[in-house]
């Protein structure tokens, strides 16, 4: 035992009662190896056993607690042979079904006995069932004989549920964890380092018991919801120890020193003259703050946030001027191919005129070509690199590295950022990271998922650009909406028409964009009509886009590959199918495709009925409002965190009883007080980080 840990941390849960070989290892399978790993393992929900229901009141699907009388035990033998317990109380009758029994369990259930059970209720040819329930004798004052109430299967109480593995069960969990509840009474069972001042008075101890062991008085609504004290003191401990290890990420991020990077060459200013517009007020705020910190020995870990058109590029391009000046590399990384490309011709437009050589290279790029750009990178003669992903592989060397811009970060999960850090280091240095996003990230989210990074939002659009008027339609209207668009080209303007299915399957999709395209074919002969989707190749793709972009395409058909895209100013319609099925901040990006020009631009929404309640209230979000960050905000309250930053970015975010949207309101708090803890109190630290952060050891890995 060590005062930093704990007695129960060094008390193996082999030595807990009951625990052999065999369940050691299903429980380590959890991360259990020590007792207070068992009793941190909390429960995420809890099933209301507090209340018996009447047999005359069961309904088919409920899950609840029940008691009665055997009448009869015999045996069925039928399709399956199953073991039929039939119950009664002084409101009906209830059948327990069991396919796996001994004879000596259907002699156990004799008549007269007393059963409590619980389980899920089905309608069977007898009427109400249960299908393998908990089942538990008790005496005729309601009590199980012979056992206490602590480790009781069916007490009337709120029965915590907890994460399994094959071959263990909630009813042997609840047993070890009835054995290790008395442990916490011990001298320095637990280090509890929150000050009472942050947890309402509720000690550690207490508050674990409280979680597995609800009194019979507890609040049993707020427990349910996770609002108990007892629940929001772990919580907000936990919240705690998440912020620490961004802390301490971001720690070891800024250990190696980075390239100082300062303009003497006007390069910033050459570049500003040859612009044909005005930087916004948000984008020379947001260049104010990353040029401060590039002049700082230190690598730069900076957000950006922009809504769809906001700017994002030009921004990225002049925070690279400091560094290009200072004789360092820059590597711009895209999430497409299609967008990789795009950003080349446009870094080489503005920055080849004032002799700075930009260079290219993703997946498409093979032999000779592929190895003189390596060639090129590897000794200083590209000094803007733009591509994907592929810019990090091993056979990509860089001179001096001094800045990485990531766009569209949504797109890249948080392990690939601290490869980037990795693959940057270069004679004792790291270079900058500046990571950009159009998906306006609302602050709850940001505070967790990149609490390692400073953050900046580019407020305002560009002038000249116009709202996109969006338009809700049942897709009854869609022979109305064929013809609109025939008149819209007419006028000379493109249209985008996207195709979207739940399913998270690319051919599914594309097959789907195939049947769409050859109708709208049908429908408009004297159109030229593309279709992109997932399932063809980059260099095909990007085909169909220049086609697109150039204007010699009326119509795009696509999947949501296009969601991160080109820029076609001369779009200014978009038919989104299906709506209701994607998430409102992935549809507010894909509406920003259109409106980059000076024409009016729309957005109809063609949604299949009969659309639901919650359907309709997030597709008439969308329609009222422009502001990706209140529809992002939106988007949290009704999909969860998970859902919006998606899979790629939520493997950093999950909490064992902290909720981002619950517990959101603690978040701030938490921050400041792991500031504090590291600053004043780091031998605190480890406690914490050891008890929360243990099993998912990579937040703080560099």
């Amino acid at each position: 035992m060590t005062a930093a840990s704990g007695f129960l941390h060094s008390f193996p849960i082999r030595q807990l009662k009951g625990v052999g070989p065999a369940l050691a290892e299903k429980l380590g399978k959890l991360g259990i190896l020590s007792v207070e790993d068992l009793l941190f393992l909390l429960p995420r929900q809890y099933e209301d056993r507090s209340q018996l229901t009447p047999f005359g009141a069961l309904i088919p699907g409920m899950t609840t607690l029940a008691e009665g009388e055997v009448k009869l035990a015999d045996i069925a033998l039928g399709r399956r042979r199953a073991l039929l317990v039939r119950l009664r109380d002084h409101s009906g009758g209830l059948t327990l079904r069991f396919y796996h029994f001994r004879q000596s369990q259907k002699d156990s259930y004799k008549p007269g006995l007393r059963l409590r059970v619980f389980g899920e209720v089905r309608m069977g040819p007898l009427g109400p069932e249960m299908i393998h329930p908990e089942v538990e004798a008790v005496s005729s004052e309601g009590t199980s004989p012979g056992s206490s109430s602590s480790e009781s299967g069916l007490t009337a109480t709120l029965t915590p549920i907890y994460p399994l593995v094959d071959g263990l069960s909630q009813r042997r969990l609840r047993e070890l964890m009835a054995r290790a509840l008395p442990l916490l009474d011990q001298p320095d069972a637990l280090v509890d380092v929150l000050p009472a001042s942050s947890t309402g008075g509720w000690t550690l101890a207490d508050a674990l018991r409280h979680v597995h062991a609800p009194p019979l008085d507890s609040d049993r609504r707020r427990l349910i919801a996770g609002e108990h004290p007892a629940q929001q003191r772990l919580a907000f401990e936990e919240l705690v120890a998440h912020q620490l290890s961004l802390l301490q990420r971001r720690q070891l991020q800024r250990q190696l020193p980075a390239p100082v990077c300062r303009d003497n060459t006007d390069l910033s200013t050459a570049f500003l003259a040859q612009l044909p517009f005005q930087l916004t007020d948000g984008q020379t705020q947001v260049l104010t703050e990353i040029h401060q910190d590039l002049l700082r020995p230190v690598p730069m870990l900076r957000l950006v946030q922009g809504d769809v058109g906001s700017g994002k590029t030009v921004v990225a391009a002049l925070a690279a001027c400091p560094a290009l000046a200072a004789g360092y590399q820059v590597a711009i990384m895209a999430p497409t191919e299609i967008l990789a490309e795009q950003h080349r011709q446009r870094f080489q437009s503005w920055f080849e005129p004032l002799g700075i050589r930009v260079g290219w290279l993703a997946g498409k790029l093979t032999g000779k070509a592929r190895q003189r750009q390596l060639d090129s990178i590897a000794n200083g003669e590209c000094q803007l690199l733009t591509g994907t992903h592929a810019l990090f592989q091993d056979s990509v060397q860089f001179a001096r590295l001094g800045l990485v811009v990531i766009d569209e970060q949504h797109r890249f999960g948080v392990e690939q950022r601290l490869a980037l850090t990795r693959k940057g280091q270069h004679n004792g240095m790291a270079p900058h990271q500046l990571i950009m996003t159009a998906t306006p990230i609302p602050r709850t989210l940001a505070m967790s998922a990149y609490g390692d990074l400073d953050t900046s939002v580019i407020h305002g659009l560009p002038p000249g650009r116009q709202p996109i008027q969006t338009v809700v339609l049942p897709a009854s209207r869609r022979d109305d909406l064929i013809a609109r668009i025939a008149h819209h080209v007419a006028s000379g303007q493109q249209v985008y028409w996207v195709c979207t299915l739940i399913e998270d399957n690319e051919q599914i999709q594309a097959q789907a964009a195939e049947v769409a395209a050859e109708l709208l074919r049908e429908a408009l002969p004297e159109l030229a009509i593309g279709l992109v989707h997932g399932q063809l190749k980059p260099a095909e793709k990007a085909a169909i886009m220049t086609e697109f972009a150039a204007g010699r395409l009326a119509v795009l058909v696509a999947t949501t590959v296009i969601e991160v895209g080109v820029d076609v100013p001369n779009a200014s319609l978009m038919i989104i199918e299906n709506p209701e099925r994607l998430g409102l901040s992935q549809l507010h990006q894909l509406r920003g495709r259109v409106g980059r020009g000076q024409a009016a631009s729309f957005c109809v929404l063609l949604y299949q009925t009969p659309l639901s309640g919650l359907g309709r209230e997030r597709l008439q979000i969308l329609r009222d409002s422009q502001d990706g960050f209140v529809i992002a905000e939106k988007d949290l309250s009704l999909r969860g965190p998970g859902e919006v930053l998606g899979t790629r970015q939520t493997g950093d975010i999950s909490f064992r009883i902290a909720d981002l949207l619950r517990d959101q309101h603690l978040l701030p708090a938490a921050r400041q007080l792991a500031e504090h803890i590291s600053k004043k109190q780091p031998r605190s630290e480890h406690p914490l980080l050891q008890r929360w952060i243990a099993q998912r050891g990579h937040y703080a890995a560099v």
